[in-house]
């Protein structure tokens, strides 16, 4: 059973949470009332993953965040761009295959006046 917490840091507890019997029941190998932390760990010896003394570079980190962001906002960008082209495209295109003439505008810019 664990310690418990000093007072002074009573926010910081690690409650153990047990299995139940019908959870030790399915698992193989595993008997009724036997605890199914005992024994051999079930990913080995942790000596393979250790620590090193070396500190995270979080201006190296948050450039690539930034970096990333840039990239979705511009491919957002380039695809609202693509779906309206082809959009307006689609419109022209049943215009003109209808028949109708004067399907696409023409911008001319007005005479000045004198």
């Amino acid at each position: 059973m664990p310690k418990p917490p000093p007072a002074s840091e009573p926010g910081d507890r690690v409650v153990p949470l047990r299995r139940s019997a019908a959870y030790r029941a399915q698992r193989p190998g595993h008997a009724e009332g036997q605890d199914p932390t005992q024994g051999t760990p079930p990913i080995g010896d942790l000596d393979r993953y250790p620590q090193t003394d070396e500190t995270d570079d979080y201006r190296h980190r948050m450039m690539t965040n930034v970096a990333g962001i840039a990239i979705a906002v511009l491919l957002i960008a380039a695809g609202i761009w693509i779906a309206d082209t082809m959009a307006s495209m689609r419109k022209n295109q049943d215009c003109v295959l209808s028949g109708r003439r004067g399907c696409t505008p023409v911008e001319a810019p007005l005479p000045p006046r004198w």
